[in-house]
């Protein structure tokens, strides 16, 4: 059997273009982490939001990607990434802008903050889209996962730094001023995108094509690659869960365990610091486990770790919740590298928008009904409650993973050829390379 030598990934931030790329993140994740503490703020103290209304608003937040999930990658794949990437920046910058002008106004309203979450839902659609779609056009397939891996730094950097700023900010300034550091970081990200240089290449029109049968190709592919199927299956259960809990941790915060504004910031802040390790770790981990392996085991091993929400109570409270999100957000980006690495390389890049957007719909596309669910049961049964449901879906997260062929890969078979169709049992290939006793699941 040979063994994969334990070399460092690759740095892909040799090219100025990825640079750029990074440093727009760097800029829209620092305001959106700010607007991650204070959104919910306005609406549960500012506006005495029920904890249905504020899953309502995490709904709203997110209902984009079953509204125009899917034609957005059809609609990407004709044209160019890094204009729509610029377009979707601004739209953000004025849609949260409108919320201080509200408050200084003092007509600021629960209507208005469904409104701009619903705006900038559509306009993070396009622009995560976009984003996965133009990595590869600026990185070859070897560095994915190094790119990938230093994005997904970049974003868990910012929420380690961004809640705590916010925190302080809405403590000193109040929740909807504190939203301009996310209108700011929003321009200044489609400032640095603007200086990109990189040469997109548009394949050739195809006469006849209409809308449904691009959007049909993609969703053909995604459901006809056995690997494919089960990562989408796994990560839409995981952020249906992840919703439950964004929908109802303010509340739980605010009215349960009594945090400040400060406090709540600082805890967030805490947690992320789990996602900045499993950036940092995602490649390496990948070489010496299997990337494949890698995507079952991460949130296998930090799922349980969920447990501790529902479990946080009195002073320690806060300690508590932090432990549990320092595990569970480690394993999600170590997974997320993973297979959106996987993802990235197996794709023709003529289907990559729909490829991403597909997946996105599918995935994402539960976020809205886990707020929704989160938020009900919270009003019917208290927060608490909702986090029990929380805890108990993370614990259920890996079975789709382990019952399918990633349960015998070492790691993921290679990419077919730009035009080639998936085969149906792509597990065969890498079982026979690296050893393992078969393609199937192991029990």
């Amino acid at each position: 059997m040979n063994e994969t030598p334990l070399l460092p990934p690759p740095d892909p931030s040799a090219r100025r273009d990825f640079r750029l790329l990074l440093s727009g993140a760097v800029a829209a994740q620092a305001g959106s982490q700010v607007t991650l503490v204070a959104l919910p703020l306005v609406a549960v103290v500012e506006l005495d939001a029920t904890p249905f209304q504020v899953g309502l608003l995490t709904a709203a937040e997110t209902a984009a990607f079953l509204l125009v999930g899917l034609p957005a990658g059809a609609w990407l794949d004709r044209m160019r990434k890094l204009p729509v990437l610029v377009r979707a920046d601004v739209l953000r910058c004025v849609a949260v802008g409108s919320i201080p002008a509200a408050a200084a106004l003092d007509v600021l309203s629960l209507l208005q903050l469904y409104l701009v979450a619903l705006v900038t839902g559509v306009a993070t659609v396009f622009f995560d889209v976009a984003h996965q779609s133009f990595l590869p056009v600026l990185l070859p397939r070897e560095r994915l996962v190094a790119g990938n891996g230093a994005i997904e730094t970049v974003r868990s950097s910012a929420q380690i730094a961004g809640p705590g700023l916010g925190g302080g900010l809405v403590q000193l300034l109040g929740a909807p001023l504190a939203i301009v550091a996310d209108a700011f970081g929003f321009l200044a990200s489609a400032l640095l995108l603007t200086r990109i240089r990189a040469e997109e290449k548009l394949p050739p029109p195809e006469p006849g094509r209409s809308l449904r049968a691009e959007v049909a190709e993609g969703l053909r592919f995604v459901l006809g690659h056995p690997l494919l199927r089960v990562i989408a299956a796994t990560t839409a259960a995981s952020n249906l869960f992840s919703a439950v809990l964004m929908a109802v941790q303010t509340v739980f915060w605010v009215r349960v365990l009594d945090l400040s504004p400060a406090a709540i910031g600082a805890l967030l802040s805490v947690s992320a610091i789990g996602g900045l390790a499993g950036a940092l770790c995602a490649g390496r981990l990948a070489a010496r486990i299997g990337q494949a392996r890698l995507i079952w085991l991460a949130p296998l091993v930090t799922g349980p770790f969920a447990l501790l929400w529902p479990l946080a109570d009195g002073g320690a409270g806060a300690v508590l919740f932090a432990i549990g999100g320092v595990a569970v957000l480690f394993g999600a980006v170590v997974y997320n590298v993973a297979q959106v690495s996987f993802r990235q390389s197996l794709c023709p890049p003529r289907l990559l928008g729909r490829m991403n957007a597909t997946m996105r719909f599918l995935v994402w596309g539960t976020l809205p009904l886990g707020a929704l669910l989160g938020g009900a049961v919270a009003d019917a049964a208290g927060p608490r409650t909702a986090l029990w449901l929380c805890a108990a879906g993370f614990l259920l997260v890996p079975l789709p993973l382990l019952f399918s062929p990633l349960r015998g890969l070492r790691d993921l078979p290679s990419a077919p050829a730009e035009d080639e169709e998936p085969a149906d049992d792509p597990a065969g290939h890498g079982a026979a390379e690296h050893g393992a006793a078969g393609a199937g699941p192991a029990r």
